[in-house]
C-alpha cells in the first residue's frame, strides 16, 4: 500500500515538469494577448489537467484569433526569455497593479492574508503575479496549441463580469502534443451529446428548461437496463429498497444542515398552508427520516436503504453540459445506519460492491482517493478525527495505492471516492462512500444498545454509479455509443432485401421478440446497402438479412455492425445464441469492451 498526497486549492499548481511547462505556457499565451489586445485585463491563467487556460477582461475572441494568439506565442517563445521571480510586499503589489490598472489582479493581492508571501513572474515585458513555479525560459516550451475559447465569469460568480477564457495545451513534445490532439479529435467523435443524438437518447428541450434531461425510448431502454441491474443486485447484498418524495418541508434540509451549506443550489420552493417547501437536493436526509419512523434495536443493524433517487440541484447554465451537468438527475443512493462496530466491515463491503459494478462495465483501472475534513465542515473535529481514521483502515486493507484530497470531503464527513479511465485515457468520479458521524447526531437517531441504553448510529453514504444520466454519458463515450449486446437498446435487426421477404421477416422478428431480445425490423423500400447503413449508424450489434432464399431455407443470414458477415442458420439457433450473449453480466465479471 503506498498513499499521496494533492493539494486540495485550486490555484496551487503542482511541480512536477508538466505542469510547470503549461503554466509558463499560460504566462506566454496571456502575454501574446496583451501584445495583440492592449487593453485586454488579465485575471488567472492555472494549469489544469492536460493544458491550461487564462480568462481575460476583453471583447469575444473570433476563431481566427487561435492563429493569431499561437503565431504570437511562437515570437515570444523564440526570443527565449527567462521567468524571473521576484518577492515584494503586499503595499508594492498594491501599487504595481493599481499603475496598470489591473483591477482583477488588485481584488486577488487584497484577497491575499496579510504576512502570506507574494510574488511576480517576468518574462520580457510581461510581468504577472503568480506563485510559480515555471520553467527557466520561455525557449523550453517546445510544443504548444491554442485550443478553444469559451465564456467564464469572475471567480465562478454569475453575478459578476463575464470574461473570454482561452484554453490551450502544451507537451514536451511535438509526437505527445500530436498524440494528444488526435485524442481530442476521438473526443469529438465520441461526444455524448452528438451520439445521443445520433442515437435518438435524449434530449434537452428549452420549453422544458435547460439542464432536465428528456429520455427517448431507446435511452429509457439503457437506463432501464442499468437501473434494473442495481435493484436486483443490492436486494441480493441486505439492502431495502425505499422511495421518497421530491419536496419536502425547509426544515428538513436546514436540520440535516444542506440548507446552510447547499444554499446556492437549491431550487426555490413554494409556500403551502404556511409552510415553505424546497424540491429535493439530496436524498440522505429523507432516509434518515424513515430509519426515525420508530425506535430500532442494535439487533437490526445494519439497516441499508437503497433508493434510485431524483434529485435537483441548481446548476449555473454556464456548466451545463449534456448528461455530464444536469439541473436533475438520478443517483442509485443507498445510506447504511451503523454501529461504530460495523464500520469497517460495511464500508469494506461497500468498496467491493463498487469494484465489482465497475469491473462489470470493463473498467479494470480505478484510482482510490481519500478526501478530508474540509473547510466548511460540520461538527467536531474528534468525530471526524475517528472517520478519518477508519477511512484510511479500509484503504489500507485493500492494498490498493490511494491519494489523499485534502479537504475534499463532503462537509458531514469525509469520503472514498473512486475514479475510473475509460477508452481515452480520461478520469472520471462516479463511485463514491461517505463516513457521516454529524447528520444522526443532528437528528438525534438512535437505536437500543445491547445493555438496554440509547445509542447513536452511524451514517455510510453509498452511491456506485452517482448519477446515472452522468455514468450514462462516460458509457456513450468509452463505448463510443456501441454498447455491448446486453445494454444495446436494439439488440439485432431484421433487414428484408425486398418485399417478398416482407412476411417471413416478420416472422423473424416475431421469433427474437418471443425469445426476450431487444429487436426490429426494416420493412422499408430502402436499397439493402442504405439499410444496412443506418443500421451501422444505430450502431445495432446484428444485422439479420432475408431474402427469398433465406425465406425458402427457412434461415437468416447474420451480420455485425463491425460489418462481419456470420455464416446463414435457422432463425430459433440464432436466438438462441443472441440470448446467450445478450444476457445481462453478473457482478464482477467484465462482458463490456470499449469501442
Amino acid at each position: 500500500m503506498s498513499e499521496t498526497v494533492r493539494p486540495r486549492n485550486k490555484g496551487d499548481v503542482p511541480d512536477d515538469p508538466l505542469s510547470r511547462l503549461r503554466h509558463s505556457a499560460s504566462h506566454v499565451m496571456a502575454d501574446a494577448v496583451r501584445r495583440l489586445r492592449p487593453n485586454a485585463k488579465v485575471t488567472i491563467g492555472p494549469a489544469i489537467e492536460n493544458g491550461f487556460y487564462y480568462d481575460f477582461d476583453t471583447e469575444p475572441f473570433a476563431p481566427d484569433d487561435i492563429e493569431r494568439i499561437e503565431a504570437e506565442m511562437a515570437k515570444i517563445i523564440a526570443q527565449n526569455l527567462a521567468f524571473e521571480r521576484k518577492v515584494i510586499s503586499r503595499q508594492e503589489a498594491l501599487v504595481f497593479f493599481e499603475g496598470k490598472g489591473e483591477s482583477y489582479k488588485v481584488e486577488i493581492i487584497k484577497s491575499i492574508p496579510e504576512g502570506e508571501e507574494i510574488s511576480l513572474y517576468q518574462h520580457g515585458d510581461f510581468v504577472d503575479l503568480c506563485a510559480g513555479p515555471h520553467v527557466e525560459r520561455t525557449g523550453q516550451i517546445k510544443a504548444f496549441k491554442v485550443l478553444s475559447f469559451a465564456g467564464a465569469y469572475w471567480r465562478g460568480d454569475e453575478h459578476n463580469a463575464q470574461l473570454q477564457r482561452v484554453y490551450g495545451t502544451a507537451f514536451a513534445s511535438r509526437d505527445d502534443l500530436k498524440a494528444h490532439l488526435l485524442r481530442l479529435e476521438e473526443a469529438k467523435r465520441r461526444d455524448h451529446r452528438v451520439l445521443g443524438k445520433q442515437l435518438d437518447l435524449f434530449s434537452v428541450d428549452e420549453l422544458v428548461g435547460p439542464g432536465f434531461v428528456l429520455w427517448h425510448p431507446k435511452g429509457a431502454i439503457v437506463r432501464g437496463v442499468l437501473e434494473d441491474l442495481i435493484r436486483k443486485e443490492v436486494v441480493k447484498r441486505g439492502y431495502q429498497p425505499v422511495y421518497t418524495p421530491h419536496v419536502a418541508r425547509e426544515q428538513l434540509l436546514e436540520k440535516s444542515g444542506h440548507l446552510a451549506h447547499y444554499k446556492e443550489n437549491l431550487f426555490g420552493g413554494m409556500e403551502l398552508e404556511g409552510q415553505r417547501y424546497l424540491v429535493k437536493p439530496m436524498n440522505c436526509p429523507f432516509h434518515v427520516a424513515i430509519y426515525r419512523s420508530r425506535l430500532r434495536s442494535y439487533r437490526e443493524l445494519p439497516v441499508r436503504y437503497a433508493e434510485l433517487g431524483t434529485v435537483y440541484r441548481y446548476e449555473r447554465s454556464g456548466v451545463l453540459h449534456g448528461l455530464m451537468r444536469v439541473r436533475g438527475f438520478t443517483q442509485d443512493d443507498a445510506h447504511l445506519f451503523i454501529t461504530e462496530d460495523q464500520i469497517e466491515a460495511e464500508l469494506a463491503a461497500c468498496v467491493r460492491f463498487g469494484m465489482d459494478v465497475l469491473r462489470m462495465f470493463g473498467f479494470e483501472e480505478v484510482k482510490f482517493f481519500m478526501a478530508t475534513r474540509p473547510k466548511d465542515f460540520m461538527g467536531e473535529i474528534e468525530a471526524w478525527n475517528r472517520a478519518e481514521a477508519a477511512i484510511r483502515r479500509v484503504l489500507e486493507s485493500t492494498g490498493m495505492p490511494f491519494e489523499v484530497d485534502e479537504g475534499g470531503g463532503a462537509f458531514y464527513g469525509p469520503k472514498i471516492d473512486l475514479k475510473i479511465r475509460d477508452a481515452l485515457g480520461r478520469e472520471w468520479q462516479c463511485t463514491t462512500f461517505q463516513l457521516d458521524y454529524q447528520m444522526p447526531e443532528r437528528f438525534e437517531l438512535e437505536y437500543v444498545a445491547a445493555d438496554g441504553s440509547r445509542q447513536r448510529p452511524i451514517m455510510i453514504h453509498r452511491a456506485l454509479l452517482g448519477s446515472i444520466e452522468r455514468f450514462i454519458a462516460v458509457l456513450i463515450e468509452h463505448f463510443a455509443g456501441a454498447f455491448p449486446i446486453w445494454l444495446a437498446p436494439v439488440q439485432a435487426r431484421v433487414i428484408t432485401v425486398s418485399e417478398k421477404a416482407e412476411a417471413y421477416g416478420r416472422e423473424v422478428e416475431g421469433v427474437l421478440l418471443a425469445a426476450g431480445l431487444r429487436a426490429d425490423a426494416d420493412l422499408s423500400a430502402d436499397k439493402l446497402n442504405a439499410k444496412i447503413r443506418n443500421a451501422q449508424l444505430e450502431k445495432i450489434p446484428y444485422m439479420l438479412v432475408v431474402g427469398e432464399r433465406d425465406m425458402a431455407a427457412r434461415v437468416v443470414s447474420p451480420r455485425t455492425r463491425d460489418g462481419k458477415q456470420l455464416p446463414a442458420q435457422p432463425v430459433d439457433d440464432l436466438a438462441k445464441t443472441l440470448v446467450a450473449e445478450a444476457a445481462v453480466p453478473s457482478l464482477g465479471v467484465p462482458n463490456s469492451k470499449p469501442a
